[in-house]
């Protein structure tokens, strides 16, 4: 697995966050084009993150000045994929090898495909970005 390498900006995102959730994060990215930050938390940590009916997220999005997304990371990949795409519900993941590289293919229900793909494309972004540095995926494709 590629080593991930946290920028001072993320790291100072990731602390400050933590300060003000309690939740603990291992992967940060700043998503300049769609004006969020999208943080990788530890298993577990999803509810802190979020909080009572949003509260924590909705504090640290208006502490930080951005919109904050998060997934709940697991060393399962297909897990993995799967809490990126939520709310859509995926139906099943599969992994092929291309040139010796690894490529998910993500069959979502047709009715769900708009919140998969997300406004602009957003988030098979995350998806992709996510699946890259967590778990060396290099292409998810949604099917």
């Amino acid at each position: 697995m590629g080593e991930i390498v946290l920028t001072e900006d993320c790291m100072r995102i990731i602390s400050q966050f933590e300060t003000l959730t309690g939740a603990s994060s291992r992967d940060c990215i700043i998503d300049d084009r769609n004006d969020r930050i999208i943080l990788v938390v530890n298993p577990g940590e999803m509810g802190k993150a979020i909080g009572k009916k949003g509260a924590s997220i909705k504090r640290a999005s208006e502490e930080m000045g951005k919109k904050i997304e998060v997934v709940e990371y697991s060393t399962n990949p297909e897990q993995f994929l799967k809490n990126c795409f939520l709310p859509a519900h995926i139906t099943s993941v599969e992994f092929m090898d291309q040139n010796g590289e690894k490529i998910a293919r993500v069959v979502v229900r047709d009715e769900e495909r708009g919140i998969a793909i997300g406004k602009e494309g957003k988030n098979i972004f995350k998806a992709k970005r996510l699946a890259q540095r967590q778990h060396d995926i290099v292409d998810v494709q949604l099917i």
